[in-house]
Parts: C-alpha cells; sequence; structure tokens
C-alpha cells in the first residue's frame, strides 16, 4: 500500500463522477471529498460538498479547508440554458466552474500532485458532421467555439511552475447509471424499450436512417474510471491527452436487435422521431408502470436525458477515436460494447429500474 492519496472528484453524483468515486473507494489508500450542486450523504473515505462552482467565493470559502488534497478528477458539466441559447453559450460557465474549483483547490492544498481533466470527443468536432477519423490526440483543432480549447488553455496556462501536473482525458458516450444527469444515454433507452413494448410497439430505432450504419463507439462509465485511476496514478501521463473508450467499435443496426432480445420484444425498423417531443408525456403512464412492476421509485424525468439520445441517434457520421497512444502509455483494458448495452439492459430490468 502506497501514501495515502486524498482525492477531490468534482461533478460526484454525475455519470462520470460517481463511477470514479465508486473504483477510488475499493482502493484503501484513497480517500475522497465529492464536490456538486446536489447535497449528497457521507460513507467511510468520503465527504460531499454541496458547493456553486459558478459562484468564485463560495467555491473559495467551502474549498479552503482541502488542505491534503492530492488528486483533483474534474468531471463536472453545466449544460446551457435551453437549448435555443445555442453551444457558445457553454463555453463561459463551463470554463469558470474549472478557473474556481482548481484556483480554490490549488491555493488550498501544497500537497496537490495531478489534476485529471475530462473532456470528450467533442474536441474533435464530433458534434459538428463528419470529421476525421479514427480521431487522435495530436489532430490538429476545428474552428470554435469549443468549451474544452478554454478549459485545457486555462489550465496548462494555470499550471505552469507550479509543483502539480495534469492529464486530459477524452471519452465519448459515457454509459452508466447517475439518475438526474443530462448526458444518460443507457437508461433513456432502456425507458424507451420498455415504454414501447407497453404499448406493444417493436423496438424501434428512432435516430437518422444514416446514424443506424454509420460506425460508432462509448466508453462505459466503470471502464473509464479505471482509466481515470490509471491517470491519475501513471507519473509519464503527466501533461497528455488521452482518447478513452470502450476500445472497439459498433453499428447500432448490429446491436439493435440484441437490445431487443434483451427486453423480449421484437426489434422494428428505423422510425425516425424526437424522443424529447414524443417521449415527454408518458410521465403518466411511467408511474402506472411503476406501481404495476414494482419499480424503483425513481421520477420518469430524473432516469432519462431525452436530449442526449436525440443527440446520439441524430449522429449519421463515423464517430471513431483511435486508443492506440492509451495503450502505449500502459492502459490495456478493453470493453465489448455490444456485450455491455445487453448487460447493462439485463441489469437495469434486474434492479427493477425497468420492468
Amino acid at each position: 500500500m502506497g501514501e495515502h492519496k486524498e482525492a477531490v472528484v468534482v461533478g460526484a453524483l454525475g455519470v462520470i463522477g460517481r463511477y470514479i468515486v465508486e473504483r477510488l473507494l475499493r482502493q484503501d489508500d484513497w480517500s475522497v471529498i465529492g464536490l456538486s450542486r446536489r447535497a449528497a450523504g457521507a460513507v467511510p473515505r468520503y465527504r460531499h460538498i454541496s458547493v456553486d462552482l459558478l459562484d468564485r467565493e463560495d467555491a473559495a470559502a467551502k474549498l479552503a479547508g482541502l488542505t491534503e488534497a492530492t488528486h483533483v478528477f474534474y468531471a463536472a458539466f453545466q449544460p446551457a440554458a435551453g437549448a435555443a441559447a445555442g453551444y457558445a453559450s457553454n463555453i463561459a460557465p463551463n470554463r469558470d466552474m474549472l478557473v474556481n474549483a482548481v484556483t480554490a483547490i490549488d491555493s488550498a492544498s501544497s500537497a496537490l500532485r495531478r489534476v485529471v481533466l475530462v473532456t470528450g470527443t467533442k474536441y474533435y468536432g464530433s458534434h459538428f458532421g463528419p470529421f476525421k477519423t479514427p480521431a487522435r490526440e495530436s489532430d490538429p483543432r476545428h474552428m470554435g467555439p469549443n468549451y474544452y480549447f478554454e478549459q485545457i488553455d486555462w489550465l496548462a496556462a494555470f499550471q505552469r511552475g507550479k509543483r502539480w501536473d495534469w492529464v486530459e482525458l477524452r471519452p465519448q458516450t459515457l454509459c452508466g447509471f447517475a439518475p438526474g444527469t443530462p448526458m444518460s444515454l443507457a437508461p433513456a433507452i432502456a425507458v424507451y424499450a420498455a415504454i414501447s413494448k407497453e404499448l406493444g410497439l417493436p423496438l424501434r430505432f428512432p435516430g437518422k436512417p444514416g446514424a443506424y450504419t454509420s460506425i460508432y463507439q462509448v466508453t462505459e462509465s466503470a471502464h473509464f474510471a479505471n482509466a481515470a485511476l490509471w491517470a491519475a496514478s501513471t507519473p509519464r501521463c503527466g501533461l497528455e491527452a488521452f482518447n478513452i473508450t470502450n476500445g472497439d467499435y459498433f453499428r447500432w443496426k448490429n446491436l439493435w436487435p440484441k437490445l431487443a432480445a434483451a427486453f423480449d420484444m421484437p426489434a422494428g425498423d428505423v422510425q425516425t422521431i424526437s424522443l424529447t417531443a414524443h417521449m415527454i408525456d408518458n410521465a403518466p403512464l411511467w408511474r402506472v408502470m411503476r406501481e404495476r412492476y414494482g419499480l424503483k421509485p425513481y421520477a420518469y424525468d430524473e432516469l432519462v436525458a431525452w436530449p442526449f439520445a436525440d443527440y446520439v441517434f441524430s449522429c449519421d457520421w463515423d464517430v471513431m477515436s483511435d486508443v492506440t497512444k492509451s495503450r502505449r502509455f500502459g492502459f490495456h483494458d478493453v470493453v465489448d460494447s455490444e456485450e455491455m448495452f445487453v448487460r447493462l439492459m439485463r441489469e437495469f430490468r434486474a434492479e427493477r429500474i425497468v420492468p
């Protein structure tokens, strides 16, 4: 067992952060402080600070006690207020939260050794349309705006001459379970399938025909947490960026019949709909289903993030990251994505999150 390490996980209740917290607590030589706006209870070697990182004074005051922090895992995301606000409106809040968190922790703790910054494949412009694939960490940036660029450039400048360093990790479409997060795909698929089945419908692919046949990739949250621990603990990862995905690629058209089978229902054809528009009215139906099938008491809108599912299923171009670099640096874990989706769907059913 090495010397004791204290992690600050920013965004500790999200689809990334909660898995990093769980992973670190399985290591005897880590203790964890979780940060988020929502409150959460303490468990052994874990305490939670509810903080508004957009409020610099609140952040400075609440984080001043983190004098022992050795590592920061930054996995927070503030979505833009309303879809009409546009991507550029994401930039200031997501830069400012990072600035306020890292500035406060840097001034509180002389023990700080490494900051792990979670960005993503949008670094490559994957959200605009077709881009160079497989994407490599050394690829040139696209034309802005992109809040990842702002975060990286600020962190790189702020870190110069400091006693700590940083690593950037670029995952794609995290797959896990974190109620109340805006970036969660797997539960949206599970709820969509359960409601389709309840209505006597086959499991139709709700996205664009081109998305059904294009190459896609995802990152299982538990797998990403392993990568984050590796990135935090491996000295030569300092000042490097790494793509972190499951390490394979798939097409929805090959996976879709397996998802339908996991719910004991037939697969249908592509029927392009907006899940955000078509599924919004199903909260009363979900309440009935929750009673009928004895499901866990999650609120409908806490379980699902329809806009994020629509975003993923409208992506009718190849999305591929090259993970050679992380393998060269020593991270060799891989996940079979098709097997992962089927396993997650079965887990959601077994745990009574969906019928």
